[in-house]
């Protein structure tokens, strides 16, 4: 009876494990949808929690802990996993630890978990890709290894729920006390540094000797040490002569020679080095200091031709189908203020959100395939040493490339960036990196301004543009680093080492997955976002001062009454609609701003359009859906394409030519058009100069390379 009380209080249960090692599918598995993410104290690093019902009587509180590669951090993320599991009192201080570890990368995962087992908390070890070791013709013993280190060893899948319940079982026993902690030490910690280890055990609270060294170690740094206790623990390191790089150094090697111990007692590998060949082999040719740099242009002009070359049916299909139901609305419909709101603003929103969807889900899921299939790694191997002379490094490569699907996570991930200056620098460049959300701006203008025909036969010269505008976002990027390299004067040791994964057939239903739910992401986050300026924006459009209104009204009635011939009247009420258009709330708003845009090529409605885009880039495209729609309403079921290439300006000539085309799409490959970024910026640095300074730094450039172009072009 006392076991089932004690029992029924949530546990806390830190996950950790190596990156890429399968950790964020069992904390998926485990807590379902009872998660939240939040900040830990202090840093802004996510917090990713869950509650997990382990037995009836047994709930677990699951803390997902960024990846580590092992127990020395090197950035602020793996400085929140040291900080939780070194500290005694703190909040998330973990009553076990669930360690998962990559059977096919086992030699470098155990070195972790024989760091953790030798901290002396209760721990279960999560066997995880044992169908990869098995094709890589690895044979784990668990129970060996599980007798070898002294913790219970489990084989799990949790993408197909397997061995799950034996994973709860041994929690659940631990929970009963029925495991403890770790019995003896992986090495033997004490004997690295007795006096100072014993010293520290009396100045602060760790029980483990191998906590003790920790402390040793990083004192100066634990934010849970008081000045009084970081003070003693100095003075025995200094009477002690503590050298911390030998006694790392010596630490390490210790653990390597167990490991192979072990692993020689419990891991049969069938021909490692026939693996290792065909690796090495495929890597002399993607790697290649020539041919490698070749070989990725080409992928990247695939990936760019692609979204033309499969997404342009569909595309067509909902863009003619949006058009029609327009038409067949306006038909049906009673011509009232409901009608005109529905159609011109929610269906015209709509239309904008949805026939950019195609798009959207190909580059997703092509990228998808590039990470699966282990390409990602090495396009961050192949540009380490250009990004090392403007500032950066290799590991910077990763951000820039999310930042192609959207800025904000891209700039979380510069966390694992271990360099401040080169973390900041690759922060402040990102967003010039074209996002998807710019995707629908360059389709449109694209399609308007860039004839569709074949360069050489056989290339697309609307995808060779397409590539060109991603390719000069990055050319951009590097060129900006370049100068900032110059201005931040930030001094630390950096270096690159990444572990390249081997080469694997791409998982189809994953990409399926990752497409599909990113264009829900779309259609709900963006989706929202356009709907709402779509309706303020039909409203703003649609009234206006009303003596204005009314003279406009007054003087077409007095036009129409003179004239009883159809196509004089047919042009007559194009005209009163569009002085309405120009009259209204939007278009004075749009006339104030004019002055600014026009020497960029840009007219009234496009300068609405960058205001609204701030919001969201791709608001851009719902926003000249419902200007042009209310501004024609007598062409209802045309295509917003049709009624951007009729547009024309008081004068008659096109708005949209090739020149204004390049000079719209310049201005948004490089402006800072994203609240969302921005704010994720300040949250990043902690501060409002850096997102300050790259709004005005962005909006500058974009302003400055869009008037040069304007007038290379008109």
């Amino acid at each position: 009876m006392e076991d089932q009380i004690r029992m029924k209080v949530p546990i806390n249960i830190a996950l950790v494990g190596n990156p890429n090692s399968g950790k964020s599918s069992l904390f998926n598995a485990l807590t379902g949808l009872n998660q939240k993410v939040s900040n830990f104290p202090g840093v802004t690093v996510d917090k990713k929690t869950g509650i997990a019902r382990i037995a009836p009587q047994l709930e677990a509180n699951i803390i997902d802990l960024p990846g580590t590669y092992s127990l020395y951090p090197k950035s602020a993320d793996e400085f929140v996993t040291y900080d939780v599991l070194l500290n005694p009192k703190g909040a998330d201080r973990p009553d076990m630890v669930l360690i998962i570890a990559d059977a096919s990368n086992l030699k470098r995962n155990l070195l972790f978990c024989s760091q953790i087992i030798d901290l002396k908390v209760p721990v279960i070890i999560g066997l995880t890709m044992m169908d990869l070791a098995k094709k890589k013709g690895v044979e784990v013993d668990l129970a060996g290894l599980e007798r070898e280190l002294g913790v219970p060893v489990v084989a799990i899948n949790p993408r197909r729920n397997k061995g799950l319940q034996q994973l709860k079982k041994n929690i659940e026993l631990i929970a009963q006390e029925k495991f403890g902690a770790p019995a003896r030490d992986f090495i033997p910690n004490h004997e690295l540094a007795p006096a100072v280890i014993e010293d520290i055990k009396k100045i602060c609270a760790v029980t483990s000797d191998y906590a003790a060294l920790h402390v040793a170690v990083n004192y100066d740094e634990l934010h849970f040490l008081g000045k009084p206790q970081q003070a003693a623990i100095k003075a025995s390191l200094q009477q002690h002569g503590f050298n911390k790089t030998k006694i790392q150094a010596d630490e390490i090697m210790q653990r390597y020679a167990h490991i192979k111990q072990v692993m020689n007692g419990t891991v049969v590998e069938t021909d490692p080095l026939q693996q290792q060949l065909q690796t090495e082999r495929i890597d002399n040719i993607l790697l290649h200091r020539f041919w490698g740099y070749l070989i990725l242009l080409v992928v990247l002009f695939l990936l760019f031709q692609s979204i033309f070359w499969i997404a342009s049916y569909p595309m067509d299909l909902i863009d003619a189908g949006f058009g029609s139901l327009s038409g067949w609305l306006t038909d049906v419909l009673p011509a009232n203020q409901v009608s005109d709101v529905f159609i011109n603003g929610i269906i015209a929103g709509l239309g904008g959100i949805a026939v950019f969807i195609p798009q959207i889900m190909i580059l997703f899921g092509l990228i998808t395939i590039l990470e699966d299939t282990g390409y990602m790694a090495r396009i961050s191997f192949l540009t380490d040493r250009l990004m090392r002379q403007v500032g950066l490094n290799g590991k910077s490569v990763m951000p820039l490339i999310s930042g192609v699907a959207c800025a904000v996570p891209a700039i979380m991930a510069a966390r694992n960036i271990e360099n401040r200056k080169e973390r900041l620098i690759t922060i402040m460049i990102t967003p010039l990196m074209s996002c998807s959300a710019r995707l629908p701006i360059y389709t449109i203008m694209i399609a308007l301004v860039i004839p569709d025909r074949m360069v050489l036969g056989f290339l697309s010269l609307q995808g060779l543009v397409m590539m060109g505008l991603y390719l000069l976002g990055f050319v951009m990027a590097i060129l900006v680093a370049a100068v900032m390299k110059l201005f931040i004067k930030i001094r630390e040791k950096s270096y690159f080492i990444m572990e390249l994964p081997v080469y694997r057939a791409p998982r189809w239903k994953n990409a399926a997955v990752t497409m599909v739910e990113k264009a829900k992401i779309f259609v709900m986050d963006a989706g929202k976002v356009i709907m709402v300026i779509s309706i303020i924006l039909w409203f703003l459009a649609s009234y206006g001062p009303g003596a204005q209104m009314q003279a406009v009204e007054t003087k077409y009635e007095q036009l129409q009454a003179q004239t009883t011939d159809e196509t004089q009247l047919e042009e007559l009420d194009k005209q009163l609609q569009s002085e309405k258009l120009s009259h209204s709330y939007a278009g004075i708003l749009g006339h104030a701003i004019e002055p600014a845009v026009k020497p960029l090529g840009f007219d009234w409605k496009i300068g609405i359009a960058l205001i609204t885009s701030f919001a969201a880039r791709e608001v851009f495209v719902g926003t000249m859906a419902t200007l042009y729609s209310v501004g024609d309403s007598e062409d209802s079921d045309a295509t917003l394409r049709q009624k951007m290439e009729s547009a024309t300006r008081v004068d008659g000539t096109p708005v949209y030519t090739l020149a204004t085309g390049l000079s719209l799409m310049i201005f948004y490959a490089f402006a800072m058009q994203c609240m969302s970024t921005l704010a994720i910026v300040k949250r990043e640095t902690r501060s409002w100069k850096y997102p300050i300074i790259q709004f005005i730094y962005m909006t500058a450039l974009a302003y400055v390379c869009s008037w040069i172009i304007y007038e290379l072009f008109k």
